[in-house]
């Protein structure tokens, strides 16, 4: 699909750092699962030890998201109480992934987090920055975007939660397990990235100078049009060599990829 044809939405968020912070961390793509207890450990030490006033989570915190009542599933308890740890010292952003899309309310409350749109402007130190999960502009990805204009439908979302959460748990193995396939016919280098008209666009759109985003797991700072792109990192310290896990950390100095292993 050529760039330009997805219009900006009429009403992105938008996050305005006060005066008090001085270091604003973002990451992304972490894929929470009890079957990446080290990835869960890093994130974990991480939040702990964090000199940022904000930590902004742009998708896909989780593995699978099935529903908020999931919360008190005893690896989900766990990664609640991390993150409510974290929330009541720092701002916590969480935007909502391709993966874990059905976050609400009721989790972010418990998280003491704050809900970010996608897209949302933040505005700070004179810098306005566009910020996304990154799928919905992957446009050559048509396949999933009919999948996702589907499971985005309150009508398919109230249906799918209001099955028995151990329907829902097996429903998501499926389509993970479908993901995973889909991926291992590919090499990454062929993964959808997002289409530059269309980002482009969305950046002048909002006057944004900078676009930080996930999703593609291909990080990277790179030039894009009049300002600059940065592409956030997945984490993985389970299953990859080598292991992955960076911050992409903004202060009035400017941004530095911080790698935590």
């Amino acid at each position: 699909m050529a760039g330009g044809k997805l219009p900006f939405p009429a009403a992105p968020g938008s996050l305005n750092a006060p005066p008090s912070w001085r270091c604003i961390d973002f990451i992304s793509d972490i894929h929470l699962d009890p079957s990446l207890p080290r990835t869960t450990d890093c994130l974990r030490q991480y939040l702990a030890s964090t000199p940022a006033d904000a930590v902004l989570i742009l998708g896909d915190l989780f593995e699978a998201w099935i529903g908020d009542d999931a919360r008190t599933e005893p690896y989900e308890a766990q990664c609640v109480e991390m993150l409510q740890q974290a929330g009541k010292r720092l701002f916590l952003g969480i935007m909502v992934g391709n993966r874990d899309f059905l976050v609400g309310k009721d989790l972010i409350s418990a998280c003491s987090g704050h809900a970010l749109a996608d897209p949302t402007v933040l505005k700070a130190w004179g810098q306005s920055i566009l910020l996304m999960h990154g799928d919905e502009l992957c446009l050559a990805d048509t396949e999933y975007l009919r999948f996702r204009q589907l499971v985005r439908q309150p009508s398919w979302q109230s249906q799918f939660l209001g099955q028995p959460l151990p329907a829902r748990q097996a429903a998501a193995r499926q389509m993970r397990e479908a993901s995973q396939a889909h991926q291992k016919q590919m090499i990454p280098q062929a993964w959808a990235d997002v289409d530059e008209g269309t980002a482009r666009d969305w950046m002048r759109a909002c006057g944004a100078q900078h676009l930080i985003h996930g999703h593609t797991h291909r990080p990277q700072s790179e030039p894009f049009g009049t300002g600059m792109r940065h592409v956030l990192s997945d984490w993985d310290l389970d299953h990859h060599a080598p292991n992955r896990a960076q911050v992409l950390r903004f202060t009035p100095d400017g941004f530095e990829r911080i790698d935590l292993v």
